[in-house]
Formats: structure tokens, C-alpha cells, sequence
């Protein structure tokens, strides 16, 4: 499907910049797999054996599930008004075209109840991070910017002051110094031993599969509010070292 002839998106539709592996990695089928959803294909793989855990694992990941197996460089937002999807498209690509692919090791740890994939190495959190930074900054004025109603209702969230000097002047309170680079595996979790029991597993699948390889973005979209987000577009990263993006 193509962006450069038609809008195959409605108006409610919202898009987001993800981190994804290449379709053709261990770390896609993974991820995806663990998920029990691909989001690019549309197919619902049956679950790994899980790790023995209080609920069957189905039950432990439908909030990442709805968003695919992803890493966040942009959270979700609405194209702005005098823009078609072409535009995004062809502004993704100028940018992804500009960015050099890098291997990023990786590990499992818990954000909070959550579990997720994290950078392993310092380094390697300084160069999502950069990267993350300089996608805001590309797409800021390809989006419709957040009401003041959207604020406030952010606002109400355990925000430390530097988060809310973000969210008013960005829209989103976790990007560039407070940005944290991260690939969910799980809901919010309560209990203690199901969050261990998925660090230890995820421990071990890093360790089978090697460090990510950064070498593109994609395009994922949410059709309608509450749909589950589609992977549309793939960006590949193509500049080369030495290259001044």
C-alpha cells in the first residue's frame, strides 16, 4: 500500500515513530512471538513456553500486545492538518536516510511494575537517546500539537519539574535528557515473582540473540482510537560512517 498516491488512513488515525527489528531477524520473531502478535503481518503466533508465571502470559502482555513488538522514538500523535501522508512519508525517509546503523546490546530489567528491554551499556543509552532527540525535533511540525486540555491531563500525572517544563514546551514529558529507550514485554505487574521470572527469561533470550541491530525505524499507525497499532512503513538507515547527519 502505497502513502504517495492515496490516504489509506482516516482522520482519527494517529502515527508514531518506533524502533523495530528487521523482519527478518531472531529479535522480530521473538519479540513478536512472545507478544503472540506481528504486527507488520497481521499474524498472531502462538506464545513461547513461558517462564512459570501466576496467569498464563496471553493475560500478562495485552497492553503491549495492542502496539506491537517496538521500541518508542516518537509517541503517537496526529498528523497536522495541512499535511497528507505522503508528506510524512517523505519526510520519514529523509530523515531514517540520514541516521547510521549501530548495534546496541541490550538486557532485561523492570521499569517500575513493568518489564522491558533496556540498553545494556551507557553508550549505548547516549545513542537512542540522541537518536530519539533528533527524531522530536524532525517531527514536532508534522504533528498536531496537544490541546491545553491534553496538558493538564498530563499534568496530572507524578511529574518531576523538568518532566513538566517538557510537556509544555514538547507535549510529551519524557524526551531528550528524560527520554529512556525501551522495548515492553509485559503489563503492569503486581506480583513480584511473575516480573523476575520474565527478567530471567528475557535475560537469557539477549544472551541467545546478541545485541540489536539499530539499522532502521518504522511508521506504526493506529487506524482508529483503541485499534491495535499496525507496523505500514519500514525506514532503513543508510547514511554512512563519517557521514554529518
Amino acid at each position: 500500500m502505497s502513502a504517495l498516491n492515496q490516504n489509506p488512513w482516516s482522520a482519527q488515525a494517529r502515527f508514531a515513530i518506533y524502533y523495530a527489528p528487521a523482519r527478518a531477524s531472531g529479535w522480530w520473531d521473538a519479540g513478536s512471538t512472545w507478544l503472540a502478535r506481528d504486527a507488520e503481518s497481521g499474524a498472531l503466533p502462538e506464545q513461547h513456553d513461558a517462564p512459570a508465571l501466576s496467569q498464563p502470559l496471553a493475560q500478562l502482555t495485552t497492553s503491549p500486545r495492542r502496539y506491537g513488538w517496538h521500541g518508542t522514538l516518537v509517541a503517537p500523535f496526529h498528523l497536522a492538518e495541512h499535511l497528507t501522508v505522503a508528506d510524512l512519508l517523505e519526510a520519514s525517509e529523509r530523515w531514517a536516510h540520514a541516521q547510521m546503523p549501530f548495534a546496541l546490546p541490550v538486557e532485561a530489567a523492570t521499569l517500575g511494575d513493568f518489564v522491558a528491554l533496556r540498553p545494556a551499556t551507557p553508550s549505548g543509552e547516549a545513542q537512542l537517546r540522541a537518536l530519539a532527540a533528533d527524531a522530536l525535533r524532525t517531527f514536532t511540525p508534522l504533528r498536531v500539537a496537544p490541546s491545553a486540555t491534553d496538558i493538564a491531563k498530563r499534568m496530572e500525572a507524578p511529574l518531576t519539574e523538568r518532566q513538566r517544563e517538557l510537556l509544555v514546551e514538547w507535549g510529551y514529558p519524557y524526551v531528550l535528557d528524560e527520554f529512556r529507550f525501551h522495548m515492553t514485554l509485559s503489563n503492569s505487574l503486581s506480583n513480584a515473582a511473575d516480573r523476575a521470572a520474565i527478567v530471567d527469561w528475557w535475560h537469557r533470550e539477549a544472551q541467545r540473540l546478541g545485541p540489536l541491530t539499530i539499522d532502521g525505524a518504522a511508521i506504526f499507525v493506529e487506524p482508529a482510537p483503541g485499534e491495535p497499532f499496525m507496523l505500514w512503513q519500514r525506514l532503513a538507515f543508510t547514511a554512512e560512517k563519517g557521514h554529518n547527519a
